[in-house]
């Protein structure tokens, strides 16, 4: 891999667009990065990670802090990096999400996280992703290596040189878990370990149970046994299989004792019986006695209420005489509500009548309303002409507002016609700011064709996405097919061999010798339970293998390929999504919407001023119109002004004193109505006396006819029809009872004739019955409880017997995966306290120390070898990826803590530096082109900086690229070729590349 370009802009201290040549380095091979503390040296870096990977190693990803606190609102933030890697070239640009004005309105708006991934073909750069995820697939497809591992292979950043060097075990685990993906071997320690702690659990509470099992079995045995020491007997033995022996025996006691407790039960429910029997009759016999005596004392009240059924009698006869005379009684009360009703109505007719017409004589009022209607025939005639006179005001009023409208239209008219050339002329600018609509709208029209064309390539990969999406899915499912057949066949080969084993010990005859040891005893043959495997499973097995790992390559061939169209649909739309490509087509509809209003504009304006010309004419001919029709207007108005004037005289003389005519025509009608309903009340009233007068009478006569001395007495004898209904109810329901009960007592009498008159006694037979249910009781308490203490006695003997089975099974099982499981995780009989991921690893740190050690020895002249030890820690610690440095002058291996500043950064470079070897050796033998080394060298005087300069000179060779950022001013006179970067007066930050001698 090599770098090539790099732009920054708007990241970091840069706002403006600055660019990095690396390829203006490759003659040198090593170059400077130099500059004043705090002006971006390091952010160069930054940009170069943030492009590769879309994160910052300083700020842990934190893209907040990537856009410049330089830019502007309408700034951009963009990042740029051209990179050689496989013989192909890429161009990686990323933009980080942050805020923006809005394009519509106020406020701002969240700007997306942007990637671009572009090829160099030859017809040019051609897009290859446009989604930062699709981007970062293919990138980590091409580079072939983790952002931790590139920052321990490429970019060693700063701070970063001693921290493997000085770490401890567990940091230095961590980081060489994260490079080499060892977790898997801590994973498998840390199943093993679960499947250990399971077998004890499972073993520990399978004999938990079989002991509580037996102690829970001995408890109810003691139980059984009443005459037993509740003492245990230390002479009896305490084995498993004497307890389980013991209580079998005491399941065949219980039994025994369940079959005799039953026979005794049965009698128990005979003796029952027969109490209950004669209790029943007994009851019987007492409950006649005792209702003979009720029926008596209930005889002795109904034929005390005789009185009472008496005076009830005669309530109910007079209340049905008074009955009948109810009807003329309600008659003379109506008449007598409608004779004061209608006095009423002819006291407020007579009132109402003197406040319209004054005082009346009663004798007179049909005389009166004769009158009234001769003066409201006279003023028929006035009315009709008060009512024409309004039409005629209504139309003068319209005449003269005809007048003068038609004389402000002329004047209208006339004023207006004088504008006309002046309107013309603002026409005739109008067309000529206008001209050349036409070709701005065939322009317009073009960009929108190209910005649809962007959009429906923006759709395209966007329906490819679930394409590829799917395909993807295919791709993992096909993989996961794969690796279970994998999985299946790997198991079936150690079953196999596993079962070789078995399958030579099931050859094994005593006395002759065995055909892999040799020896002619065989203690412990092998055992299995598994059915050992066959050839032909083995063969179907591979098959299977095979036929997944063939639709494993061809669903991967079918992911490949809907990602590559999806890449060249997301180049075609520009790398625009469909949203970004849809607005830029809404606004180029927008533009050609306002090319098209000016186009429209410009034949409006045309036609209207053909139309001001024609109007002008118009306006001739209308002043000529309005000037005739206003003559005649105001002639009509004389004529109508004249009649109007004779009218209103003739309606002076009809309305008199009134308001109007049709005023002093409501006040005669008002009149006579007063009258008319006087009248009518006076007719109303005299005939509700005489009604009332004739009810009176018809009343008397049949109280008269009645043993009712008056109405009052009627009155007080009236009942309502429910009363009515409940006295009769009453006297009936009496006579029923009365007779009910005479003969219940006869026949009591006659069942009891033999009987005693006090009732019997019933405490000796409930005695008896409950001295024989609580026998039964007892008896089927004791059934009951001896079977379930049987039953409960021969669950549990039966499962602590499968209990003890087990246990041996599980006991073997246990300390096998224990002393595995411990072994793995470090502990005891694991004397080095290593797990197996950490032995795994230490292999790797062997391989980095031996290549470290090859520029180690150069760069302190053969003083200072690293060794990796394994030696155990101080007080229990993780051990196994120790590190201590043998010092040739003692002879004596060094902690690297007791460096000193300047030869702690050789061991740590020298270190980093067969770090990266074996990283990149491990992530497939990817070449290396271009690396760079963040500070660090301000601490070695210049014999060592002379060393570590000719380490790194060697660096270069065979191509290599090798950026250094420094404050070390020997080193600016020994690097020509140098990357300056300044910070400017007013902050932001500038690059300028020295090539060797010339400044770019």
């Amino acid at each position: 891999m090599k770098l090539h370009r790099l732009e920054l802009e708007g990241f970091g201290p840069f706002l403006e667009t600055q660019e990095v040549d690396f390829d203006a380095f490759s003659a040198d091979g090593i170059f400077l990065i130099t500059g004043r503390t705090g002006a971006g040296k390091s952010s160069v870096l930054d940009g170069v990670c943030y492009a590769l990977f879309g994160g910052v190693p300083r700020y842990d990803g934190a893209e907040r802090r990537l856009r410049s606190d330089h830019c502007g609102p309408d700034d951009s933030t963009r990042v740029t990096l051209e990179f050689s890697a496989d013989g192909e070239r890429w161009r990686v640009t990323r933009s980080p999400e942050f805020e923006r004005p809005k394009r519509r309105g106020g406020g701002t708006t969240k700007e997306p996280h942007r990637a671009l991934l572009e090829q160099l073909a030859p017809e040019g750069w051609t897009g290859v992703a446009a989604r930062p995820v699709d981007v970062g697939t293919r990138l980590d497809e091409i580079l072939g290596l983790s952002q931790q591992q590139f920052l321990q292979v490429i970019l060693l950043a700063q701070n970063r040189f001693a921290r493997f060097l000085l770490a401890k075990n567990d940091e230095r685990l961590s980081l060489l878990r994260t490079l080499f993906g060892t977790r898997s071997f801590e994973q498998y320690a840390t199943e093993l370990d679960e499947r250990r702690k399971r077998a004890h659990e499972r073993l520990a509470a399978e004999g938990v149970e079989v002991s509580t099992l037996l102690d829970e079995a001995e408890r109810l045995a003691t139980e059984l046994d009443d005459d037993r020491a509740t003492e245990p007997d230390e002479s009896v033995p305490t084995g498993v299989t004497a307890r389980l022996a013991r209580v079998v025996r005491a399941v065949e006691r219980a039994a025994y004792r369940v079959d005799t407790l039953s026979l005794e039960r049965g009698d128990a429910d005979a003796l029952l019986d027969a109490a209950l029997a004669a209790e029943r009759e007994a009851t019987a016999l007492r409950e006649r006695q005792l209702e003979r005596v009720s029926v008596r004392t209930r005889l002795t009240g109904l034929e005390g209420e005789a009185a009472v059924i008496a005076e009830a009698r005669r309530e109910a006869t007079a209340a049905n005489e008074a009955e009948a005379i109810r009807s003329a009684l309600d008659a003379a009360a109506g008449a007598e509500r409608e004779r004061a009703e209608a006095e009423r109505r002819h006291e407020i007719a007579l009132e109402r009548a003197e406040q319209v017409d004054g005082p009346l004589e009663l004798e007179r009022l049909t005389a009166r309303d004769d009158e009234l209607t001769a003066l409201l025939a006279r003023g028929e005639a006035a009315l009709l002409a008060e009512r024409e006179l309004a039409v005629i005001d209504a139309e003068t009023q319209r005449l003269q507002t005809r007048v003068d409208d038609l004389d402000a239209e002329r004047r209208t008219l006339v004023e207006g016609r004088a504008n006309v050339p002046e309107v013309l002329r603002v026409w005739d600018e109008r067309l000529a700011a206008l001209s050349g609509a036409d070709a701005r709208l065939v322009a317009v029209r073009a960009r929108l064709d190209d910005a649809r064309r962007r959009r429906d390539a923006a759709r395209q990969a966007e329906k490819l996405l679930a394409a590829r999406d799917q395909a993807d899915l295919t791709s993992l499912v096909r993989a996961d097919e794969l690796q279970r057949a994998v999985e299946a066949w790997s198991t079936l080969l150690r079953r196999r061999l596993a079962g070789a084993a078995v399958e030579l010990a099931h050859d094994l005859v005593d006395g002759e010798p065995c055909a892999v040891c040799g020896a002619i005893e065989h203690p412990r043959p092998a055992r299995g339970e598994e059915e050992s495997v066959t050839d032909d499973e083995i063969t179907a097995a591979e098959e299977r293998k095979n036929t997944a790992a063939e639709n494993d390559r061809m669903a991967a061939d079918a992911a490949r390929v809907a990602r590559d169209d999806h890449t060249l649909a997301a180049a075609r739309a520009g790398g625009d999504d469909v949203a970004t490509s849809a607005a830029r087509v809404l606004a180029a509809e927008e533009e050609l919407a306002a090319a098209e209003a000016e186009v429209d504009e410009y034949e409006r304006v045309r036609a209207e001023r053909a139309r001001a010309v024609d109007l002008d004419v118009a306006i001739g001919e209308r002043i000529e119109t309005v000037t005739a029709q206003l003559a005649t207007a105001r002639q009509e108005l004389a004529l109508s002004e004249q009649r109007g004037q004779a009218l209103r005289e003739d309606v002076a003389l009809a309305r008199g004193d009134s308001a109007s005519v049709a005023a002093r025509q409501g006040d005669l009608i008002a009149r006579r109505t007063a009258v008319r309903e006087l009248v009518a009340a006076r007719s109303e009233r005299d005939a509700a006396v005489e009604r009332h007068r004739a009810a009176a009478d018809a009343l008397a006569a049949r109280i008269a006819e009645s043993p009712f001395p008056d109405s009052a007495a009627v009155v007080a004898a009236l009942r309502t029809a429910p009363e009515r209904r409940r006295l009769d109810t009453l006297i009936a329901e009496h006579e029923a009872a009365l007779a009910s009960t005479r003969r219940r007592l006869l026949e009591l009498e006659l069942q009891l004739v033999d009987a005693g008159e006090d009732p019997v006694d019933l405490e000796p037979f409930a005695a008896a019955v409950a001295d024989a249910r609580s026998r039964v009781q007892r008896a089927a308490a004791a059934h009951a409880a001896a079977a379930a203490l049987a039953e409960r006695l021969r669950s549990l003997a039966e499962r602590a017997d499968a209990g003890h089975a087990s246990v041996a099974l599980l006991a073997d099982e246990h300390a096998i995966v224990a002393r595995l499981a411990d072994t793995l995780a470090g502990r005891a009989p694991n004397t080095r306290r290593m797990t197996l991921e950490t032995f795994v690893l230490a292999a790797e740190l062997e391989e980095i120390v031996a290549a470290a050690n090859l520029r180690l020895e150069h760069m302190s002249s053969g003083r200072y070898r690293l060794q990796h030890t394994d030696a155990l820690a101080a007080r229990g610690a993780a051990s196994g990826l120790g590190l201590e440095v043998m010092d040739a002058f003692t002879g004596q291996c060094r902690p690297p803590q007791s460096l000193s500043g300047g030869e702690t950064f050789l061991t740590s470079l020298a270190l980093a530096l067969g770090l990266a070897e074996v990283v990149t050796a491990r992530a497939g033998g990817i070449r290396l082109d271009t690396l760079f080394i963040d500070e660090g060298f301000g601490s070695l005087d210049d014999d060592t900086l002379d060393l570590a300069m000719r380490t790194l000179d060697e660096l270069r060779q065979g191509g290599r690229t090798v950026g250094v950022i420094s404050h070390v001013a020997s080193m600016k006179d020994q690097l020509p070729a140098q990357l300056h970067v300044t910070a400017t007066p007013r902050g932001p930050s500038i690059i300028r590349q020295n090539e060797g001698a010339a400044l770019v």
